[in-house]
C-alpha cells in the first residue's frame, strides 16, 4: 500500500500541493474537446445533407422531359365533379339571361299590344271610291285635333282630272267630293263655252283653318275642313280670272263669275262672294254647313 502512494506521488511536481498535474504530458489540454465539436458538426451536416438529398430525390422524381418541373402528384388529382342541378328553363325576358338571378326578381314585361286598328266608316269609303271615279288626285291624312277644330278623316286634293288645285286643300272627302262635282259639271263647261278653253288651275286661298267667322263667336265652316276659298282661276290660255269684281266693261267675266257662282247654289248650301260684304270682297266661300231644313245660303 505505501509503495503505491510513493509512486503516485512521484508521478507529481512538487511545485503546489494544492494543484497536482501530472508530469506525463498528454497532449493539448482541448484535444478531447476537438472531437466532440467534430462529432456534433458532422451529425449536423448529416442532417443538412438529408433534406437536400430528399429535394434531389424529388426534383429527378417530378422533371419532364421539357426540364420543366411538374407539380405535385397530389396537385393532379381530379377534381371531386359536384352533381349541380340544372336550372329552370327561363320565361320571358329570362330566356336571354337564364342564369342571372336578379332576373328572376322583376316582374315580367306584358308582350306589346298590337296597335288599335279604327276601321273607316262605310261613308267614307264610298266617298273615297267616288273621288277616284272623278280622278280626283288626294291623299289620306292623319286626323285633325285642334281644340274645338279638326277633321276625323282628311284628304288633301292637289288635282280634280287634269284641274290643278293650288295650293293643294285639305278639306273632308264630302266637301271635297262637292267641289269636284261643282268643277267637272260647272266650272269647266262655262269656261269652255265663254272662253272656248278650258280650265288649268284653281287658286284657292282657305282651305282647313282653325278659325271663327269674323266678328263672331262661332266656329267657321273652314274649322272643321267644310269650306273652300277661290281666289281665282287660271284658264289654259293663259288668262287668269280673278275673282275679284271685275270693271262695268268687262261683260264676258262677269257672265263667267256671276254663272259659276249661281250654279255653285246647286251643289253647297253657303255661296258668298264680292257684293255679300268687304271680308268677301277678293273671293267666293264655298262651304256644306248643315242647316235646318236644308235651307241654303247663296249670297
Amino acid at each position: 500500500m505505501l509503495a503505491v502512494l510513493a509512486a503516485s506521488a512521484a508521478a507529481c511536481t512538487t511545485g503546489s500541493v494544492l494543484s497536482l498535474q501530472p508530469a506525463v504530458d498528454v497532449g493539448p489540454p482541448t484535444a478531447s474537446i476537438s472531437r466532440v465539436e467534430t462529432a456534433a458538426a458532422a451529425s449536423q451536416m448529416e442532417v443538412a445533407a438529408a433534406p437536400a438529398q430528399t429535394l434531389d430525390a424529388q426534383a429527378e422524381t417530378l422533371a419532364t422531359p421539357n426540364g420543366v418541373l411538374a407539380p405535385p402528384a397530389e396537385t393532379m388529382t381530379p377534381p371531386v365533379q359536384v352533381a349541380q342541378a340544372s336550372p329552370r328553363q327561363g320565361v320571358g325576358l329570362q330566356t336571354l339571361v337564364p342564369s342571372d338571378p336578379y332576373m328572376a326578381g322583376y316582374p315580367r314585361p306584358d308582350p306589346p299590344s298590337a296597335p288599335q286598328y279604327n276601321p273607316m266608316p262605310s261613308d267614307e269609303v264610298d266617298c273615297r271610291a267616288q273621288l277616284k271615279r272623278l280622278k280626283v288626285q288626294f291623299v289620306d291624312l292623319a286626323p285633325i285635333r285642334d281644340g274645338q277644330c279638326g277633321i276625323d278623316h282628311p284628304v288633301k286634293i292637289s288635282a280634280i282630272g287634269s284641274v290643278q288645285m293650288k295650293p293643294a286643300a285639305t278639306l273632308t272627302c264630302a266637301m271635297a267630293l262637292t267641289f269636284a262635282q261643282w268643277t267637272k259639271n260647272e266650272l269647266v263647261p262655262s269656261a269652255r263655252r265663254r272662253y272656248l278653253t278650258g280650265v288649268k288651275t284653281i287658286h284657292q286661298g282657305s282651305s282647313y283653318s282653325c278659325r271663327k267667322i269674323a266678328r263672331s263667336r262661332t266656329l267657321s265652316e273652314h274649322g272643321k275642313g267644310n269650306a273652300l276659298d277661290i281666289m281665282r282661276i287660271e284658264l289654259n290660255s293663259g288668262r287668269d280670272i280673278d275673282v275679284k269684281k271685275p270693271g262695268f266693261f268687262s261683260f264676258r267675266q262677269r257672265g263667267f263669275l256671276n254663272n259659276v257662282r249661281a250654279d255653285g247654289c246647286q251643289y253647297f248650301n253657303t255661296v258668298l262672294g264680292p257684293g255679300y260684304n268687304y271680308d268677301h270682297r277678293n273671293h267666293f266661300h264655298f262651304d256644306i254647313k248643315e242647316r235646318r231644313a236644308n235651307r241654303v245660303a247663296c249670297h
